[in-house]
């Protein structure tokens, strides 16, 4: 039996559209073992397709196809503790662990970069599947079909507010939600920030990250889908946030805050009760996940 443990993400960091994306400590946990047939289930209660139309077995099954081994059946089991279609990466972790359990069952005849490239065709873009698969603040770019990283390790004094809503957002809809052109200016603003974030995360000069996460490609146009987004920006930032941007596609709201300001996180949910708009969020306190996904 192969176990794989997986980290949620939380993709763009603001102005780094598709490319940008950090890992934390919330964690998805897979088995696989080969079997005749398709056996999946959930340890959680969480409902999860049981047929081949599973995301997990959709991406292992990826593996078995590209080394061109046939595929008996797989009997897999997930617990989710990453709430799904929420911007917390769920998706990312079920591809990241299917490709990787599959890998493993295999004899590991892949290797990182292979496996990131086919997460990466499977997802559309790197920003959630490379942290998930790699741990720490992540930089992706796709070229003539390859993906290329580079992986820094979060500081470990830094802490994350994910402000969770109670309802889902599904990427198609976010996405729909964007305008097909953007200006020249607003490109430029977003492609100075997005290299700003990076060297901010790289050089520890965390004064930067306000800036930083600033956007102009995509956030304004996401807002109005979630309910109380604008008031929860306000409030992040309020109560001394380093950073607030949308995580992924959303809904959920991520700050960045220093590790040892852990009443910012009381002050938080206190302030969410207490507004009749915003009590449909629930705040949580993360950690920087610089492993990334484990295999055992």
């Amino acid at each position: 039996m192969v176990k794989v443990t997986v980290p949620a993400t939380s993709a763009n960091v603001g102005a780094g559209f598709d490319s940008l994306g950090l890992a934390v400590s919330m964690h998805n946990v897979f088995t696989f073992e080969e079997c005749s047939g398709i056996q999946i289930s959930s340890v959680d209660g969480t409902h999860v397709p049981a047929g081949s139309n599973n995301l997990v077995y959709r991406s292992a099954r990826v593996v078995y196809d590209q080394l061109g081994i046939p595929m008996r059946g797989l009997r897999i089991t997930q617990r989710n503790d990453i709430p799904m279609a929420r911007g917390l990466g769920s998706s990312s972790a079920c591809i990241v662990a299917g490709i990787l359990g599959a890998n493993a069952l295999l004899g590991n005849k892949l290797t990182k970069r292979q496996m990131l490239t086919l997460a990466t065709a499977i997802e559309g873009h790197p920003d959630n599947v490379a942290p998930a698969m790699l741990g720490g603040f992540v930089t992706s770019v796709i070229d003539e079909g390859q993906v290329y990283t580079v992986k820094k390790d979060i500081d470990l004094e830094l802490a994350f507010a994910a402000f969770v809503p109670d309802f889902r957002l599904l990427t198609a809809k976010a996405r729909a939600a964007l305008p097909q052109m953007v200006s020249h200016k607003d490109a430029v603003y977003n492609l100075s920030r997005a290299a700003l974030a990076t060297a901010a995360f790289c050089d520890g000069d965390y004064a930067l990250l306000g800036v930083a996460t600033k956007d102009a490609l995509h956030q304004q146009y996401r807002l109005p889908l979630i309910q109380g987004g604008d008031e929860v920006f306000e409030l992040a930032l309020d109560l001394g946030a380093l950073a607030v941007y949308i995580s992924g596609a959303g809904p959920t709201i991520m700050a960045v805050v220093h590790k040892d300001d852990t009443a910012f996180f009381d002050r938080a949910a206190a302030a969410l009760q207490q507004s009749e708009l915003l009590r449909h969020f629930t705040v949580h306190r993360l950690l920087a996940d610089n492993t990334g996904a484990v295999v055992e």
